[in-house]
């Protein structure tokens, strides 16, 4: 269960669709429940109700009732009904409406339940988002959802460490996200990349690449490239994402104050080969995150075999600098940016980064061994 499948809700709609193949590759059952929801604003023209096939996988698609906390009335009541026809259930949320009737479904059920909750119980979401409101949700009904959960999916230890400062006791089992490592393995041209931005024809450039969100170090990045721009004028930045139109209102007004409106491009939402083409022939990625559970984009970014940099706040630093498969520092302008000249600057550190990047994403990110890693806590959790 998760309350949206939407490519503008960010890493989540993109990573479940990989879990749930990885499993039905190993013989496993899979139904994915979720709604219609396209974002803040709208909803996607989907079948609903129905079971819809893709592959070995059978989704079912509600409509959203509110797009506050994505609440869905007839998603309500197909759990109620349905819920305990099943082994366990895998709930992808927590302070979302969904992840309420789905945990009581199965706990009245007697189905076992395990809980996802997706970077929300971070210091930063925690501190940052909503802190009230997030405090009396949690103290009502979040609490409850997770102590009788049979589990917690954590997909970092630090993701973990975080949640367990806040007193939470449920039975822990971290297993990363996957990424589908082969998808990088020929990637498409260049031209892929100038029909998008023209100017990274003839020009390097450095990729930003997730949604626009307060957490993701966008305060961070402008002033980093412009200490980058100015030992390197020939480098652009290529922000590539969409979200909350206030910052991105306010990241174009910094780059303006900054004198880079010709070096710093916007492009907005991106999938599918321009996806694939901007991170293959980026000169390096960058994510100066105040907090992230995970990290998909820099993951897919190492399968790309980018050298990436990444703050410390990221779930997977600790893999990335144990591997020396990228640059780790703290969220702060002047170190991103000194990261960045080194990158830039040195060819033999960027080739042994991006080697060391690309075997890191494919032994540990890979669908089979996150599927397999499922899997056994499944059995555990079920056996149990």
């Amino acid at each position: 269960m998760i309350p949206s499948l939407s490519p503008l809700r960010g890493g989540p709609s993109f990573a479940l669709p990989l879990m749930a193949n990885g499993l039905a590759d190993l013989g496993v059952s899979v139904d994915v429940v979720t709604t219609d929801d396209d974002g803040p604003a709208g909803r996607r023209n989907l079948p609903l109700g129905c079971a819809v096939t893709d592959g070995r996988v059978t989704y079912r698609y509600f409509a959203r009732t509110t797009s506050f906390y994505t609440s869905s009335w007839s998603l309500t009541a197909w759990l109620a009904r349905h819920v305990r026809g099943y082994d366990l259930v895998h709930i992808h949320a927590l302070f979302s409406y969904a992840a309420l009737p789905a945990s009581l479904a199965a706990y009245r059920s007697g189905v076992p339940y395990i809980v996802r909750p997706l970077g929300t119980l971070s210091r930063w979401s925690v501190e940052q988002r909503r802190p009230l409101l997030k405090r009396l949700s949690y103290g009502v009904l979040e609490s409850r959802i997770v102590r009788q959960a049979a589990a917690m999916h954590y997909t970092s230890g630090q993701e973990q460490r975080e949640a367990e400062m806040l007193g939470i006791s449920t039975r822990p089992v971290v297993i990363p996200v996957p990424i589908d490592a082969g998808a990088f393995a020929h990637p498409p041209s260049r031209d892929h990349v100038a029909g998008l931005v023209p100017l990274a024809a003839s020009r390097p450039f450095l990729l930003y690449l997730s949604r626009l969100d307060r957490k993701k170090g966008l305060d961070l990045l402008i002033p980093a490239f412009a200490d980058v721009h100015v030992r390197h004028p020939q480098v652009l930045l290529v922000i590539a994402g969409s979200g909350d139109p206030v910052l991105a209102r306010e990241v174009r007004d910094e780059v303006g104050r900054r004198g880079l409106d010709g070096d710093v491009v916007f492009v907005g939402h991106v999938d599918g080969d321009q996806k694939q083409a901007l991170l293959a022939h980026a000169a390096a990625f960058v994510l100066p995150s105040y907090g992230e559970n995970f990290g998909i984009a820099p993951v897919e970014a190492m399968a790309a075999g980018v050298p990436v940099v990444i703050t410390d706040r990221v779930g997977i630093a600790p893999d990335v600098a144990a591997a020396l498969a990228g640059l780790v520092v703290r969220p702060d302008a002047s170190a991103i940016a000194r990261a960045l000249n080194r990158v830039i600057e040195d060819p033999n550190l960027t080739a042994r980064l991006a080697a060391n990047a690309r075997s890191l994403a494919g032994s540990r990110y890979a669908i089979p061994v996150v599927a397999t890693e499922l899997l056994q806590a499944y059995e555990s959790v079920v056996g149990s």
